[in-house]
């Protein structure tokens, strides 16, 4: 393709809503633009690696041996709510609401367990037709409170969704790693450096759930990682092995008051006791539609809310107004401790981290006053512990013991095991072999298309542009002429371009009328990994010069042998990835 004949316009300035490099870069080297908030358009270069992203999940699905299928994005409420989540999807703000004419109400879906689940049950009726594992690659929407990041965090966006059926666990086990074992090979295919993390189902629902995570220093997720052994988690799924602690070893001494005014917060506190942060108790209070909730933790620690959330069993977390502080403990806020909590309506919660504290010092109940000799269980008579505080660096791991490690990454993939939350409530079942109806077992899997996409120039970029794999690039192999006001340098760069044409190389040609150092710099922010330079001083010795964009290493080959030379850089960069046939 020559730039001459392509719709493409490089920008040097930087968009003014732009927060993430993929946004800045994509939209600088013209391949997308913004249409309103969290919408975008490709261009036709930007659809090229958007395509190449998608074959190459594509493949490695059908690879695998699902089978891929088209569902309605246009979805009926009846449909939602029959799983109940109609109702809380529309209280987080994320459904996109409609109505028809007959003023019937529709979603457009952000996923699709729901219409694949009712397309499985009026076809599914034994055990002989199970397992099996449907997918589409489909366009969803999600009504975003805050669109940010270009396609990372898009309100319209393309997504891979799976979903797998099976007759039991055990065959959920198989499907599950059928999409793990396809989900590394597609992130190793595009090129990419990535973990696998446990995860939090969120909204999702079901049980186990991992999520494949690109590793960036600009990623917008935490990763907590163990060298050591290879756990792995985001933060919010993340478990630590027991913490050292101050109190490690002490026998408990007496509880005295001591005066503490105009002090409330731990770092004030902290400082005017000449204690550390570890050797507090602190306890905040949460509102649910459950009821007040009282976190009691570590003072050096944070509340990890998604733990928390999913230890009350709750939809709904905030940390409570200083009026429902007192009203809910008697206390006001910055002051209340674990040992007058006894007796209040409320539920109380404490982390592991406070787990047979002795001589901590925490609230005394009463404003200006905190106490000091605090014992847990002599004190507070709290005996049941849950683990609900931020893991972070340097914490020991829980399953070596090893300190942990904290990285900056991109959520590219989710795989779930769901159960049967989805089947039982929308009635999926099938008969067993003694006859017996049961709910069928499911699994659900999604990759972000785009948002692979953007994490790869997130992970492969430099100060001058993107830095594509070659996997994703739009054109592997970008051909420069530097003076096609030249006739023989003119000839020279046609002929090779029509060679590697006629050999079916992946070749963009930029045979503009511009100078050498504007195609240069856009050569540089357009990212392809093979450059070849056609014209002055090499091509008066007769070579020309191969560029790598990786590292901008250099040879000059002569021009008889380019499109051999070229062949092997491009096997070279390809590596020994097996692709499928």
């Amino acid at each position: 393709m020559r730039w001459s004949k392509y719709f493409l316009q490089t920008v040097r300035e930087v968009p003014g809503d732009a927060e993430a490099i993929s946004h800045v870069l994509l939209t600088r080297a013209g391949m997308m633009r913004r249409i309103a908030a969290g919408i975008y358009a490709l261009t036709p270069m930007g659809l090229r690696s958007h395509r190449k992203t998608e074959r190459i999940v594509r493949e490695e699905m059908n690879r695998s041996g699902a089978l891929e299928l088209e569902l309605p994005i246009l979805q009926p409420r009846e449909l939602w709510d029959e799983s109940g989540r109609w109702a809380r999807y529309s209280s987080d703000h994320i459904l996109f609401h409609l109505r028809d004419r007959k003023e019937g109400e529709y979603c457009l879906a952000p996923t699709a367990e729901e219409a694949v689940t009712s397309l499985v049950r009026a076809g599914v009726t034994s055990y002989r037709q199970l397992p099996v594992t449907l997918y589409q690659i489909r366009t969803k929407f999600r009504d975003e409170i805050r669109p940010r990041f270009g396609l990372m965090r898009g309100r319209e966006f393309l997504m891979y969704d799976g979903y797998s059926f099976d007759a039991d666990a055990a065959g959920l086990d198989a499907s599950y790693g059928a999409q793990d074992g396809a989900y590394r090979r597609i992130f190793e295919r595009c090129g990419l450096d990535f973990t696998v993390v446990e995860a939090d189902p969120g909204a999702i629902g079901g049980s186990d759930s991992q999520e494949f995570m690109v590793l960036a220093e600009t990623g917008e997720d935490a990763v907590v990682r163990c060298a050591a052994c290879g756990y792995g988690a985001n933060v919010e799924r993340a478990e630590t092995g027991r913490r050292p602690a101050p109190w490690d070893g002490e026998t408990p001494g007496a509880l005295e008051d001591v005066e503490t005014p105009g002090r409330g917060g731990i770092d004030e506190v902290v400082e005017f006791l000449g204690i550390t942060a570890s050797r507090m108790i602190k306890c905040l209070v949460y509102e649910t539609e459950s009821g007040p909730v009282v976190a009691i933790l570590r003072g050096d620690l944070d509340v990890n809310e998604v733990a928390l959330k999913n230890a009350l069993g709750v939809q709904h977390l905030t940390l409570a107004s200083e009026e429902k502080v007192e009203s809910t403990t008697g206390s006001p806020v910055g002051y209340v401790g674990p040992h007058h909590l006894s007796g209040r309506n409320v539920r109380v919660l404490a982390d592991g981290s406070v787990r047979g504290a002795v001589n901590a010092v925490t609230g005394a109940g009463r404003r200006d006053w905190h106490v000091r000799g605090l014992s847990i269980d002599r004190d507070a008579g709290v005996r049941d512990f849950l683990s609900f505080a931020m893991a972070r660096s340097g914490d020991p791991c829980p399953r070596c013991g090893k300190p942990l490690s904290i990285a900056r990454g991109i959520e590219v993939g989710h795989i779930f095991k769901l159960g049967t939350k989805y089947s039982t409530a929308m009635r999926c079942e099938f008969t067993d072999e003694k006859g017996e109806t049961r709910p069928v077992v499911m699994g659900t899997y999604g990759i972000g298309v785009g948002r692979t996409m953007a994490a790869a120039v997130e992970q492969h970029h430099d100060d001058d542009g993107i830095v594509w794999p070659l996997a994703l690039a739009p054109f592997e192999i970008e051909i420069v002429s530097l003076n096609p006001a030249d006739e023989a340098a003119r000839r020279s760069a046609d002929g090779l371009y029509g060679a590697l044409v006629k050999e079916g190389q992946d070749v963009f040609y930029d045979d503009r009328d511009e100078r050498p150092g504007v195609k240069f710099k856009d050569a540089d922010l357009l990212g392809f990994p093979i450059r070849v330079n056609v014209g002055g001083r090499a091509l008066k010795d007769g070579k020309v010069e191969l560029v790598t964009r990786s590292d901008r290493s250099i040879r000059a080959v002569p021009l008889a042998e380019a499109v051999e030379a070229v062949r092997a850089l491009r096997h070279e960069l390809a590596g020994p990835i097996e692709v499928p046939a």
